[in-house]
């Protein structure tokens, strides 16, 4: 791998699949003597975590979920 001019390294995409690695995973570079990591951050939000936090309460409804529910299933 090659540092860019902007201080960036490409993950391989073999390694990216191997480790579940997805574009906004937070990570850190943690120094552990001489060497560096590339740590997937503690804690941090997973893909789905964070679509549903962007996506909470911006739904706008009056119906009842049975109601949604049923036109979903075409009652």
């Amino acid at each position: 791998m090659r540092l860019n001019g902007k201080g960036q390294l490409t993950i391989p995409a073999e390694i990216r699949e191997k480790y579940g690695l997805h574009p906004g995973d937070e990570m850190d570079v943690v120094e552990v003597g001489t060497t560096l990591q590339i740590v997937r951050r503690e804690g941090g939000a997973t893909r789905g975590q964070r679509a549903v936090q962007r996506l909470r309460g911006s739904a706008t409804t009056s119906m009842t979920t049975d109601e949604i529910m049923g036109l979903l299933r075409d009652e």
